[in-house]
């Protein structure tokens, strides 16, 4: 994938320490130092969506509607 040069603000703190996993061989330089942080961020961001969303819910309502389907199916199906 094309990479796209942009400029970023750190605080000195921040840079020292990527700057430290650079000299220890973690990372070969600064600029991926900051890709994997940023890709892991996004991906950890990606996985808390669905609680995120979920909490959003009302658990009468859903079940409301689950009990709502359900018994729609049931009288669907032939007696036997």
């Amino acid at each position: 994938m094309a990479s796209i040069k942009v400029a970023v603000t750190v605080d000195s703190d921040t840079l020292k320490r990527v700057d430290s996993l650079v000299a220890r061989n973690v990372y070969p330089n600064r600029s991926q130092a900051f890709q994997a942080a940023l890709a892991e961020k996004l991906a950890r961001l990606d996985r808390t969506r669905l609680a995120t969303e979920c909490a959003k819910l009302e658990p009468s309502a859903e079940q409301a509607l689950a009990d709502e389907g359900l018994d729609r199916e049931r009288d669907a199906w032939p007696e036997y």
